[in-house]
């Protein structure tokens, strides 16, 4: 089985679905917290849990690079190696050595990039990068596609989506070739099975009421235990799982290059499709209509990715606009610098004003980090350049960015179109109960 997508609810344009992959089912629309080495910076996978995130995202280029995607599959695939039960993603690395301009050279066969880390010469194909994204074993697995620049001429810009089409046909036929090669496995005495999926034996008690706390907690359907409630090293899949690998539409700024380059992707035939190469500098208002316009050419029933986009405003917008999955490093980066996102408007925690506030950093938040802490406290450890203050500025952050996708999945539950972040934080707060320390 790979992955299946059904649709559950639909208010104008926007929509809710259950997306059912081999180690977790995620409620879309979905934010996907970036965990670029197999780690969101500064967050325990425990806490990620308890935020409520269902699947995150991993890149093929960084995880090839270090430790080796040899070593990730000697020790079970990605899940196994960073001890993550629920949904993990894998872009292709094509952005990030599309990043690396000055130090790659592409032509019709792949890429040959020198490494950020010590220059040393590597190639990625079609075919190599789907070979390391199937040892690394994520749920879903991006084609390999080049980026195009912004700004770039039309012609620039037709060759590198021609390239794309090509390159996603060839991964595409090495990935049905090879998808049996998936590095999961089992434990003895353990079994995982989706939520409503079938299962080989029987759950104990314990198991059901592990189970019962996760749902009575709020937290999305995903993976659980069937016997026992320790933790496994190991997970065993539902039977014939399978990855999916989804297609990448190109074609840069131009409509009717993004038009024809979904054709031709949706033509190959993938069970997902992404829109990529936006948020390279462009403006907002061209992203966006390259949004809407892409979105006309894909096909309803199946789960649809904007790649790398996402301030709290624009997963809102593009939520309302039918997007099912979004990922972005904004949340975690801008975490780092000291830039938060409330339901007040963005705070600045650097800034000498929250020196002595003792209130909460959002009142309207449930997260640990607002539950505890106050402003002073906050940019005191900011101003100290205390490690904590990254920890907890990411975990407010992610929060944040979670609780926002769940409003929105709520909003269209209810029937509502909600198209911006003020209107989505004036409804009532539908956050998960806090889990005690």
């Amino acid at each position: 089985m790979s992955t299946t997508f059904q649709i559950t609810d639909v208010a104008a344009q926007a929509r809710t679905g259950r997306l059912v992959t081999p180690h977790a089912e995620i409620e879309t629309p979905v934010f996907m917290p970036v965990g670029t080495v197999g780690s969101v910076k500064g967050v325990p996978q425990d806490i990620l849990e308890e935020l409520g995130a269902q699947i995150i995202l991993g890149n093929t280029y960084h995880l090839y690079l270090r430790p080796g995607v040899e070593t990730v599959r000697q020790m079970g695939g990605l899940h196994r190696f960073m001890s993550w039960d629920r949904a993990i993603l894998t872009d292709s690395g094509g952005f990030q050595v599309f990043s690396l301009s000055e130090l790659r050279k592409l032509n019709e066969d792949g890429v040959t990039f020198r490494s950020h880390l010590d220059g040393s010469s590597h190639f990625f194909s079609p075919e190599s990068a789907m070979e390391a994204q199937i040892s690394l074993g994520a749920d879903i697995i991006m084609a390999f596609d080049e980026c195009t620049e912004y700004p770039a001429d039309l012609a620039r810009v037709r060759t590198s989506m021609e390239m794309t089409a090509r390159w996603a046909a060839r991964s595409k036929k090495y990935f049905e070739a090879h998808k049996s090669e998936v590095p999961w496995g089992e434990v003895s005495g353990f079994e995982f099975q989706v939520s409503g999926g079938p299962s080989t034996r029987s759950s104990t008690p314990d198991t059901r009421n592990l189970a019962a706390e996760l749902r009575s907690a709020g937290q999305p359907r995903a993976a659980v235990p069937t016997k026992g409630a320790q933790r496994p090293k190991g997970l065993l899949l539902r039977e014939h799982a399978t990855q999916a690998l989804f297609g990448i539409v190109q074609g840069g700024m131009d409509r009717e290059l993004r038009r024809e380059s979904a054709e031709r992707t949706v033509e190959i035939g993938f069970p997902g499709y992404a829109i990529g190469g936006l948020s390279v500098g462009e403006p907002r208002a061209l992203t966006r209509e390259i949004v809407e316009s892409t979105l006309e050419y894909l096909p309803k029933d199946k789960p649809r990715y904007l790649m790398g986009v996402g301030n709290p405003e624009e997963i809102v917008e593009y939520s309302g606009l039918g997007v099912d999955m979004m990922d972005c490093v904004q949340p975690t980066r801008a975490a780092r610098h000291g830039l938060l996102f409330t339901s007040e408007g963005k705070i600045s925690i650097k800034q000498a004003r929250y020196a002595q506030d003792p209130e909460p950093l959002d009142p309207n938040c449930g997260c640990r980090v607002c539950q505890r802490y106050s402003r002073g406290y906050l940019r005191h450890l900011f101003a100290s350049n205390e490690i904590l203050a990254q920890v907890l500025n990411t975990i407010h952050n992610l929060s944040f960015y979670l609780d926002t996708m769940r409003r929105v999945r709520h909003s269209i539950l209810l029937g509502e179109e909600s198209r911006s972040l003020s209107g989505i934080w004036s409804q009532p707060n539908v956050r998960r109960p806090r889990i005690q320390a």
